[in-house]
C-alpha cells in the first residue's frame, strides 16, 4: 500500500472504522529501530503508517502521560477517563462493542429493559440490508453518548480546575507520538497488517455488491 497516496481524511476515516480492541503492539517491537525519514514524501509515508499500525500503543501512551498529571487531582483522572471514553466511542467497532456489553450486562438483570435497548434494524436496499447504517448505543443514536460523555467530561474538568493541566498533558502526548512515528521505521509486520486491512476493505466493497 502506498501510503503517500493516502490523504489525512482517508487515514481518519480508516481509524474510525478500524477494530481498536486489539492489544498493543509490544515494547520491544515499539521500541525497536528508530532512523531518520530521507526525504519528506518518506516522512509522510511513515507516519501515516505507523499512526495506523501502532494506534493503540499511542492512545494508551497519551492516557499514561494524561493520568501521571493528574496523580495529585483524581477527579481530573475521571474527567480524562470520560474524555477518552467520548473519543472512543466514535470508532465504530467499539461503539458496537461497548453498547453490546452495556445491554448483555442490563439482560442479566432486566430481560425487558435490554430488549428497549436494541438498535433498529437496518434497512432494506434491493432485498438486503445495508451494510451503512448509524450506529446506535443502547438504542439511542452514538452522538447521544458522545455528547453526554462530552458534557460530563466538561464540567469534571471545569471541577477539578485541571483544564491548563490537559493541555500541557495532551501537548506532550501528541508531541511524543509525532515524534514516535516519524523515526519509527516501518517493519514487515506493519507492511503485512497494512495489506492485510487493504484486502479486508476491498473484499468488504466486493461482498456488498
Amino acid at each position: 500500500m502506498d501510503w503517500s497516496n493516502v490523504t489525512a481524511e482517508d487515514l481518519v476515516e480508516a481509524l474510525r472504522e478500524v477494530d481498536w480492541s486489539t492489544p498493543p503492539r509490544p515494547f520491544s517491537e515499539f521500541f525497536s529501530r528508530f532512523t531518520v525519514p530521507r526525504s519528506q514524501t518518506k516522512w509522510s509515508s511513515r507516519l501515516k503508517c505507523n499512526l495506523y499500525y501502532y494506534r493503540t500503543n499511542y492512545f494508551l501512551m497519551i492516557i499514561l502521560i494524561l493520568g501521571m498529571g493528574f496523580l495529585r487531582r483524581p477527579l481530573a483522572i475521571v474527567a480524562a477517563l470520560t474524555t477518552a471514553m467520548s473519543i472512543a466511542l466514535l470508532n465504530d467497532s467499539f461503539a458496537a462493542t461497548f453498547s453490546e456489553k452495556i445491554t448483555r450486562t442490563i439482560r442479566q438483570f432486566s430481560p425487558h429493559l435490554a430488549a428497549k435497548l436494541r438498535a433498529p434494524l437496518a434497512p432494506v436496499i434491493r432485498g438486503r440490508p445495508s451494510t451503512k447504517r448509524a450506529i446506535f448505543i443502547c438504542g439511542r443514536p452514538r452522538w447521544v453518548s458522545v455528547l453526554a460523555f462530552s458534557g460530563v467530561s466538561f464540567f469534571l474538568w471545569i471541577v477539578s480546575c485541571g483544564a491548563l493541566m490537559v493541555l500541557w498533558a495532551l501537548a506532550i502526548g501528541l508531541l511524543a507520538t509525532l515524534l514516535h512515528a516519524s523515526f519509527r521505521t516501518p517493519n514487515l509486520k506493519a507492511r503485512l497488517n497494512t495489506f492485510r486491512e487493504e484486502f479486508r476493505a476491498v473484499w468488504r466493497n466486493y461482498s456488498d455488491l
